[in-house]
């Protein structure tokens, strides 16, 4: 249910024009998912971009990729976070609480999300399993039972609407479109860690490419229905509704179209649904991302690695990763300005990963691989295929560096624009996502020159890679 996070800025920039971005970012995505794909039946192992660049790369190449991973994954696990508060508080109201909408409480609600998660990640393994497997039961009924229901039932705008132009303005068309794309963006990644899941079947080498191109071709389908069941059940002039969301009067479109549609108690029915769903989606990813660490630990690639590597032995769970993961991904609610920025931030570092890791696959089949057979071949197209993700992740890349103002969705806004932060001087005049990403990297570059720069490999082989 990341859609949801995003759905105010594709519908407040570009009206429902936007829903052609999902196609387009489909592409896009599916041309990175089939190169990895080729590469998951070689090295079906847990970590992916991370564990993929340490087989086909150097260990230095490999380090920084694993970093920007990481903090990709924990700046996801913020942004998922801090989407919850948009639909509970509804919820929560609507059941006969009285929460604030400010920011102030859309950050306590979000602490306390988190915290929760944290705690599952360390003490319920077993509960863990069982609430990410029924994750897909939320998915299909807030994403298609749902959705079809607002097609059949709740349907208040003709199909017109979605190739009205009108919403993005005259001047720079081009722009907003681009900028409308980021809720596309962000929905469509993560595929990568599909791999993980195929690890542990009876093949990984032949599931694992199913799995990751399974991935985005699932999430592509379900998201087309989704978003053009909840545009056409937008009530009203849909002028008038892309306007007010624009102007901040919905900040949460998404639950405002499903309690003008639905009665009371199937609203809170459907809007529980949408928070299980942003939950279990929370929680899957905070533990893909703590078993990141772990490995990046247990190779001795990370401060602290022997607290970060340590397994309780009575809840075996690595509870240093748990709590490291947890932290690292509270920081941002520490100057929230919002659910958006938290997650084109991530987006963004996710996009710089899977450059570096198309990077390490292309200048390995320069160098004649892959030698070896595998379940999965693009043969002769593997290069092509190659080069065109690669393209088409630093024109994304650079899409997300670009300064926007607020005439374009704000989406890049000066450091100086967050809260509770002091005087920076001209450090607050930098766009926020460079800001971010030049924290990690000058963080990450300290630390690899004093710890890791001439310390030895300790990188821990899977059979899966040795075989």
């Amino acid at each position: 249910m990341e859609t949801a996070t995003l759905f105010i800025l594709g519908i407040a920039l570009a009206g429902p024009f936007f829903w052609w971005s999902w196609p387009i970012v489909v592409i896009g995505q599916l041309i990175i998912a089939v190169n990895f794909a080729e590469i998951s039946s070689h090295f079906p192992v847990a970590g992916s971009v991370y564990q993929w660049t340490k087989y086909l790369s150097n260990r230095t190449y490999s380090w920084f990729t694993g970093w920007i991973y990481l903090f990709a994954g924990v700046l996801t696990v913020a942004a998922v976070v801090a989407t919850v508060p948009l639909v509970l508080i509804p919820l929560l109201n609507n059941m006969g609480m009285n929460l604030g909408t400010d920011a102030d409480t859309n950050r306590n609600v979000a602490a306390l999300v988190l915290l929760s998660t944290t705690l599952l990640s360390i003490f319920g393994v077993r509960l863990v399993a069982i609430v990410n497997n029924t994750g897909v039961v939320f998915e299909i009924l807030g994403m298609v039972i749902f959705a079809l229901i607002l097609i059949l039932f709740y349907h208040h705008q003709s199909v017109s609407v979605f190739t009205d132009t009108s919403y993005l303005g005259t001047s720079n068309q081009t722009g907003t479109f681009l900028a409308a794309m980021f809720m596309s963006l962000f929905v469509i990644y993560g595929f990568d860690t599909a791999s993980t899941l195929a690890e542990e079947t009876k093949n990984p080498r032949r599931e694992a490419p199913r799995a990751v191109i399974a991935a985005v071709i699932g999430a592509a389908i379900i998201g087309a229905i989704f978003l053009f069941a909840v545009v056409i059940a937008i009530p009203g002039q849909m002028s008038q509704f892309v306007a007010d969301t624009g102007a901040g009067k919905y900040p949460f479109p998404l639950v405002t179209i499903i309690e003008a549609n639905f009665p009371g108690w199937a609203a809170n029915l459907y809007l529980f649904v949408v928070f299980a769903a942003i939950y279990v989606c929370c929680l899957a990813i905070q533990t893909s991302t703590i078993r990141l660490a772990f490995g990046m630990a247990r190779d001795r690639k990370l401060p602290f690695s022997q607290v970060l590597s340590g397994v309780h032995h009575t809840l075996h769970t690595p509870i240093g990763a748990c709590i490291a993961i947890g932290v690292l991904a509270g920081l941002p609610l520490l100057y929230y300005a919002g659910a958006g920025l938290i997650a084109i931030g991530a987006t963004g570092m996710i996009y710089l990963s899977y450059i570096l890791g198309n990077t390490a696959i292309l200048l390995a089949r320069l160098k004649g691989w892959p030698k070896d057979p595998a379940p999965f071949r693009l043969g002769q197209w593997g290069l092509w295929v190659n080069i065109l993700g690669l393209i088409w992740g630093v024109a994304m890349e650079i899409n997300f560096l670009w300064p926007r103002n607020l005439a374009v969705g704000n989406q890049n806004p000066p450091v100086s624009s967050l809260p509770n932060l002091p005087n920076l001087g001209p450090i607050g005049s930098i766009p926020l996502f460079e800001a971010t990403l030049a924290v990690i990297l000058i963080v990450g570059f300290v630390y690899w020159a004093v710890a890791q720069r001439r310390a030895l490999d300790t990188s821990v082989a899977t059979a899966e890679a040795r075989a």
